[in-house]
């Protein structure tokens, strides 16, 4: 990703979550990259159709932000990306991955579930939304038992 994708990441962002980062928020991500922060967007031939956010540091991978433009959700292509978030995880030798996700968003939960994560946490109120406040469950990966090709697989 590059601040040149940032219209079309950000249309992307708005069309699909609730409570949107802002351009500050990618702008932020694609100046640590020497931080280790990795932000990746997803390519369909020509056209920009998802990214991810991602970070790593000492042991643990993060996943910050993912998305598939909504267009192109239900053809498979956010479960191959996410095998892709997972690839990356493993190549950086951090032993788990986390994330948080809205307890609202049961697609994502059930796409989280099936490849391995499992639900190790809950913050309440974390995320706004349009009758107040929605908890965030947070996510772990273990990592440290799969190597490359397991992770392309899950």
């Amino acid at each position: 990703m590059s601040v040149a994708d940032l219209v079309e990441v950000l249309a992307i962002e708005n069309a699909a979550h609730l409570n949107p980062w802002t351009e500050k928020g990618f702008v932020d991500c694609l100046d640590a990259a020497a931080k280790g922060y990795v932000c990746q967007v997803v390519l369909n031939e020509t056209q920009l159709i998802g990214y991810a956010m991602l970070s790593a540091a000492a042991d643990e991978a993060h996943l910050l932000n993912i998305a598939i433009d909504p267009q192109f959700q239900g053809l498979g292509l956010g479960r191959r990306w996410l095998h892709w978030v997972i690839t990356w995880g493993v190549r950086q030798n951090a032993q788990g991955m986390f994330l948080e996700v809205r307890s609202g968003n049961l697609v994502a939960l059930s796409l989280y579930e099936s490849v391995g994560f499992s639900r190790i946490g809950l913050r309440r109120d974390y995320y706004p939304s349009l009758l107040g406040r929605e908890d965030a469950v947070v996510m772990g990966l273990d990592l440290a038992k799969l190597d490359i090709q397991e992770a392309a697989e899950i």
